[in-house]
């Protein structure tokens, strides 16, 4: 298939649905699940936290989101179905991210606890960006 066929047949609306579960994903897995961990496993505080400007961060992690939703829409195609997209969703979390971070942190020395905060968030996010792109 080439591009323009491929992009012709894109769902946009799974495409948002998806970048906006993996927003909120986020949010729950950085915030009440593991937020304070994070913060421990990278040195945070509250106060660099309160810092940030949050719309930039809101704004460019949805647009993230998004070229990440739409980057999995065009591997797994139009045919996909649910149980495909969480396969493949799984597959690109934990083969592609989470090795590649892991390659980082074992060179940036980072701990194998802030690891598998990052890498358990990839994992889960696009495995659910998976399954709602392959369900529509």
């Amino acid at each position: 298939m080439d591009m323009g066929s491929a992009f012709a047949n894109i769902n946009w609306l799974s495409v948002i649905v998806a970048s906006i579960s993996s927003f909120l994903v986020g949010g729950i897995w950085y915030g009440p699940l593991f937020g304070k961990a994070w913060m421990r496993a990278f040195g945070f505080t509250e106060s660099d936290l309160n810092n940030r400007n949050m719309p930039k961060v809101f704004g460019l992690s949805l647009f993230l989101a998004f070229v990440a939703a739409l980057n999995l829409e065009l591997f797994i195609g139009v045919n996909a179905d649910t149980s495909f997209g969480l396969m493949a969703g799984f597959l690109a979390g934990f083969g592609w991210v989470a090795t590649l971070l892991g390659i980082l942190y074992l060179f940036e020395n980072r701990s194998f606890k802030a690891f598998l905060i990052n890498a358990g968030y990839c994992i889960v996010a696009l495995t659910l960006m998976g399954g709602i792109l392959g369900a529509w």
